[in-house]
């Protein structure tokens, strides 16, 4: 078999509210796909799903071929959920060694440690360590079981820029042997850095699933960036061929139906604009293009998509 997981038309709905309307999604043996959507798209309640956290209303989630249940009790998924609850009077150590204890063939205490970057703290209790430490911990847990699929909820949430490298490096090495990754993030240049495949939501629904390149391809274009000195977001937006603007401080950026236009209309505009850049069209103008086509639903007072905190997973 070749496949890691299937999702079949999942649907799930808290009230009148679809959280996740009709989702279909496989994916195969040794992919590493991105989630990627706005807040309340439906990524979180569709995670909940593929980990059996919860029951979809319509539709089926099998994984290497059988449930949920079967496989994150075998070892053969696991997951690091954002919210994780980890135990305040226990130490990273003890915790590995208790989650390793559930598992025939887990992985060695040395790897897990070094994957995750816990043994500076392994001894030190967690009701001790920074959210990014606790993020490492959560991250060795998920690994204990040496699990050929692994699921991350905004994995490098509270990591600096330094731990984000280091995770994703460990990821590089952990999926080089064939292994299967699906990560939700609100990153998008760690999705276009580490991601083989995108899978992009808005309102419960798959808006666009493909490589990131094929992804981007979604939206035309080019993308103009410049200092512009003096100039308001109307003024670059009205330039000839300027599709949208934004500006921060001096800073400008303007997506463009036609480049060349754009370029002649602000030099003439504004002459003292500068250190000009033109690119074409990345994964965050395609999600913002994507995301945007349909106004967000109305704020409901139904149960949200977390209406209770995620234990850890084994």
């Amino acid at each position: 078999m070749t496949e890691a997981f299937r999702l079949r038309g999942l649907v799930k709905r808290f009230g009148a509210v679809p959280a996740v309307d009709g989702v279909s999604v496989d994916v195969a043996r040794g992919e590493v796909v991105a989630l990627l959507g706005p807040n309340g798209a439906g990524k979180s309640s569709t995670i909940d799903l593929l980990l059996g956290l919860s029951t979809p209303d319509q539709g089926e989630v099998r994984v290497f071929g059988g449930t949920p249940r079967a496989a994150l009790d075998s070892g053969r998924m696991a997951a690091m959920v954002q919210n994780g609850f980890l135990l305040r009077d226990l130490t990273p150590a003890e915790l590995v060694r208790l989650h390793r204890s559930m598992f025939r063939t887990p992985l060695p205490v040395g790897e897990i440690y070094a994957r995750a970057g816990i043994g500076e703290f392994a001894g030190r209790r967690c009701g001790r360590l920074s959210g990014g430490q606790l993020q490492r911990v959560r991250h060795a847990i998920a690994l204990a079981g040496d699990p050929e699929l692994l699921v991350l909820d905004e994995p490098t949430a509270a990591l600096d820029v330094d731990a984000r490298r280091t995770f994703w490096a460990s990821m590089r090495e952990f999926t080089a042997g064939g292994r299967t990754v699906l990560f939700a993030t609100h990153y998008l240049a760690e999705a276009e850095d580490y991601a083989d495949r995108v899978v992009l939501m808005r309102q419960g629904h798959v808006v666009a699933d493909g490589p990131v390149a094929q992804v981007r391809a979604n939206v035309t274009g080019r993308v103009l960036r410049a200092l512009v000195p003096g100039a308001v977001e109307k003024d670059l937006a009205a330039l000839d061929g300027v599709a949208s603007a934004r500006c921060q401080g001096e800073r400008a950026e303007l997506a463009c139906t036609d480049s060349d236009l754009t370029i002649r209309a602000l030099l003439r505009a504004f002459p003292r604009a500068s250190a000009i850049e033109i690119t074409a069209a990345g994964l965050e103008e395609a999600f913002l293009a994507l995301t945007a086509q349909q106004p967000a639903p109305p704020e409901s007072s139904e149960q949200p998509e977390h209406p209770q905190p995620r234990e850890v997973l084994r």
